[in-house]
């Protein structure tokens, strides 16, 4: 990455979801310190360090007990989305990932195998952001566009092998426009995939009401919520929706790595967690 060493003001004046692309980096930033870290993201520390943001004033002290859990969550996430992309890239070497509302993801520095095509799709504001902070490579595009306006999906080259993900993105939207993305993600994109996650029914309740704060910072609401035991009903989104798999985030060590693993071992708490879901559609010939 070339980013500048200037201070981005803009960083301070974006809406209330795209502000959550911060709180994502900080939060990798913070993992990625740590001597015993899950995730190494270096760009993630260089942009912290860059932004003239105030990031523990909004979000918490990185050495407070509650800021590290988050983000030592938060890097479960990051490592379940990259080893669903690295997978795909290891089957389509010169495939196409399609990030929408990327904010500043670092993925691509972490896991790109030079050789694939990368679109970051998202709002004018956040591209304006990340056009500055990670100007784009050869392999890379940015369009400014909502996920939600299919336009998106007709400046995909889908010759090599299509992977859509949606990372910290669909709890934002509205139920239909979740069904209607991915829909469209399943008619567009014949042997593809979507790999996105999703918040529990009660922690998207919790949004909604404003009950969400995290130091200076408010959670914006979370229209869209879907417990994990109700996975298999995305199936009715599409008919060409024919795989649905539960990605559970890689193992680790510490406190939030023990809660993930018995969250996982009791099944009424397992279906009411956080879930990242890799839906996959049939090719053009078993349509």
């Amino acid at each position: 990455m070339t980013a500048d060493d200037q201070p981005a003001a803009g960083a301070t004046a974006l809406a209330p979801v795209p502000q959550t692309a911060l709180w994502t980096l900080y939060h990798r930033a913070v993992e990625a310190r740590r001597p015993d870290a899950l995730l190494t993201d270096p760009m993630a520390i260089r942009l912290v360090d860059t932004l003239d943001y105030p990031f523990a004033e909004r979000f918490g002290a990185p050495s407070a007990a509650a800021v590290r859990f988050q983000a030592r969550f938060q890097a479960q996430r990051v490592l379940s989305f990259d080893r669903e992309v690295a997978d795909f890239l290891l089957r389509h070497p010169r495939g196409t990932v399609v990030c929408l509302g990327e904010g500043l993801e670092t993925q691509f520095w972490r896991i790109d195998n030079g050789r694939a095509q990368w679109l970051t799709v998202d709002l004018p504001d956040s591209v304006a952001l990340r056009r500055k902070l990670l100007p784009p490579g050869p392999r890379q595009r940015l369009l400014a566009c909502s996920a939600t306006d299919d336009r998106w999906m007709r400046e995909v080259d889908a010759g090599h092998g299509v992977l859509v993900t949606a990372q910290g993105l669909l709890m934002y939207l509205r139920p239909g426009e979740v069904r209607d993305l991915i829909a469209g993600c399943a008619e567009h994109f014949p042997g593809g995939g979507l790999v996105f996650d999703a918040v529990p029914r009660w922690f998207s309740r919790l949004a909604v009401q404003g009950k969400l704060r995290t130091g200076g910072f408010q959670a914006p609401p979370m229209p869209w919520g879907m417990d994990a035991s109700e996975q298999q009903r995305l199936r009715t989104a599409h008919p060409a929706v024919v795989g649905v798999r539960d990605v559970l985030p890689p193992r680790g060590a510490g406190p939030a790595a023990a809660l993930l693993s018995y969250v996982a071992r009791v099944p009424v708490l397992r279906a009411k967690r956080p879930s990242v879901v890799h839906l996959d559609f049939a090719p053009d010939d078993c349509r």
